[in-house]
This record gives C-alpha cells, sequence and structure tokens, in this order.
C-alpha cells in the first residue's frame, strides 16, 4: 500500500463496511444522525490525513480508530435525551425487550471492554485489528473480551427464569 492510503482504497472499504462502522457508531453514540455524523466525520478525518497512514496496521483499523474517536465524541456532546434513534434503531432484530437489556449490559462496562465487544461481534474485527483500532497490545484486547464475557455471564446467570 505504500506510505498512504489511496482514495480509491478508502471509497472501497466506505462502500463495503459502511453498515458496519455505522452500526458500532451508533451503539457508541446512541443517536442515528450522530452515528451518521461519526463514520462521515471518521471517513473525512482519513481522507484529510491519508498521507500519514504509515501501513503498520490494517487500513480498516486505522479508519475504525478515526470512526470511533468521532463517535465517543458525538456522544459526548449529545443532548441527555437523544437516545431514541438509538432504542428505535438498535431494536430491529429480535426480542426488543431481550435486545434492550443486552444492550444495557453492555453499555454499563467499562469503556475499554465495550468498545472490543463493539469492534469484536458489531464489526468483526479480529484481535489484532481491535488493538490497533483502541491503540493497545493484543494481550490487552484478550484481557478486555474476557472481563466483558465474564461480566456478561454473571448478569445472565442473575436473570430470573
Amino acid at each position: 500500500m505504500g506510505q498512504n492510503a489511496p482514495l480509491a482504497d478508502l471509497e472501497a472499504l466506505y462502500r463495503s463496511r459502511y453498515r458496519h462502522f455505522l452500526r458500532v457508531a451508533l451503539l457508541i453514540a446512541r443517536d442515528q444522525g450522530r452515528a451518521h455524523d461519526a463514520v462521515q466525520e471518521g471517513f473525512a478525518a482519513a481522507i484529510r490525513s491519508r498521507k500519514t497512514y504509515r501501513a503498520e496496521g490494517s487500513l480498516e483499523a486505522w479508519v475504525w480508530r478515526a470512526v470511533v474517536n468521532a463517535a465517543k465524541k458525538q456522544h459526548r456532546d449529545r443532548p441527555t435525551d437523544a437516545l431514541e434513534g438509538f432504542e428505535r434503531a438498535a431494536s430491529q432484530n429480535g426480542d426488543a425487550d431481550d435486545d434492550r437489556v443486552v444492550r444495557a449490559w453492555i453499555a454499563a462496562l467499562p469503556e475499554r471492554q465495550r468498545l472490543t465487544v463493539y469492534l469484536r461481534y458489531y464489526a468483526d474485527l479480529d484481535y489484532r485489528e481491535i488493538a490497533g483500532v483502541l491503540e493497545v497490545e493484543v494481550g490487552t484486547v484478550s484481557a478486555a473480551l474476557s472481563a466483558a464475557h465474564r461480566t456478561l455471564r454473571k448478569q445472565i446467570q442473575e436473570v430470573p427464569q
């Protein structure tokens, strides 16, 4: 790939993975419009800084970092009552009540664990890519997922039958 990220590669990534980026951005930003904005801002930042891409990790992981950061900013900047779009969009599959409970459990995880869960199970990134996105070691990703799994497993066991 050379010393920078070609526009064609960024465009191909945008076209092929947009839904994945949007889904994770929605989970982080918790608002449909802000999630769209975060994906746009993340890709715009990647395009603006494409000459700084050093190909030390995958292009996708590099763009994920920009989108996650933009979504976190969108979440910080949102009004406190802006959860309506998130609730509606996130409950389109399966039982909405079960989805809401699981989303609440995941949302209650510490930030690193929560982002690791989103990137692993909603973006389908591998441990190395997640490490690149979060700028941590692969072992940290493994530990974060393990801790998240333990916490979520405990929550599931506490659900009344």
